[in-house]
């Protein structure tokens, strides 16, 4: 076999719902070879995150070169950077070695509140990451810091503000909707305009749901789609992947970007 491959440039959770464990369970569902760049160490479970810690900005590079180098990705996705420093080095070798396409996963802050972004790494992200973006996916409060203005609930204001998040020069957007009513995603590009729908699902398990999203675009975009069609592709599969949640934990359980395997292996290997 010889799959495509595709990277993460993220935190680890030490939980297994988000950030790189998520993302290569998601790749791994496409078929995809997984390959990542750890950016951070996070203590976390299914309650919240303790605390965490940056990688050293020499290990962070070693890591994007050794891959780059021998495992050539097809897509790149990014997640928790952490801190300004981090984001431009990071731009810089996206930059210097050509690696496109790239979804850019704003994460800021954890489900539970805790913060995964310095303040001052904003302008970082929007002025050397999102520049080179193929996708950028960010829900509505890391829009309205991104924009650096509230943003109201209504389609109207959801609307103008992906049109404002276009303009800082990524090639589209997802504007998840996660934190509506309505659970609708509003697509952007150059050209089209385009609400993606979803269910509301009653659960609380949905830890992760933000980087299996990311990470189902990015392993579209290796496999070929167009921006539209991979977003497509990632709302159905984010769907699913809430729908199927895990429950594990005594707080917000992960969603399961495995859950078109398990299902087709339900009943296997039982004694």
């Amino acid at each position: 076999m010889k799959p495509l491959i595709a990277l993460t440039i993220a935190g680890s959770d030490s939980g297994g719902g988000a950030g790189i464990q998520a993302d290569l369970k998601t790749f791994a569902a496409f078929g995809l070879h997984g390959t990542s760049v750890i950016t951070a160490v996070t203590a976390q479970n299914t309650t919240g995150v303790v605390g965490y810690e940056e990688i050293g900005l020499d290990l962070i590079r070693s890591q994007l070169v050794a891959v780059a180098e021998d495992l050539r990705p097809a897509a790149v996705k990014t997640g928790m950077l952490a801190r300004a420093a981090i984001i431009e080095l990071v731009a810089g070798e996206l930059t210097q070695r050509s690696l496109q396409p790239l979804v850019v996963d704003p994460v800021m802050v954890a489900k539970g509140g805790h913060k995964l972004l310095q303040d001052d790494a904003v302008t970082a992200l929007t002025k050397l990451l999102i520049p080179l973006a193929t996708v950028l996916t960010p829900n509505l409060p890391e829009a309205e810091m991104l924009l650096g203005r509230p943003i109201g609930r209504d389609l109207p204001d959801r609307w103008q503000a992906v049109s404002e998040l276009l303009q800082l020069g990524c090639r589209a957007v997802v504007l998840k909707g996660g934190h509506s009513a309505d659970a609708l995603d509003l697509y952007c590009d150059s050209e089209e305009l385009v609400e993606l729908p979803g269910r509301q699902v009653a659960t609380a398990n949905t830890h992760g749901s933000g980087c299996t999203f990311g990470a189902a675009i990015a392993a579209c975009l290796a496999l070929g789609s167009s921006p539209l069609a991979a977003a497509r592709e990632a709302k159905e599969f984010i769907q699913g992947a809430v729908e199927n949640a895990l429950e594990v934990g005594t707080g917000h359980g992960p969603v399961n970007p495995l859950w078109r395997q398990w299902r087709s292996a339900s009943g296997t290997c039982r004694l």
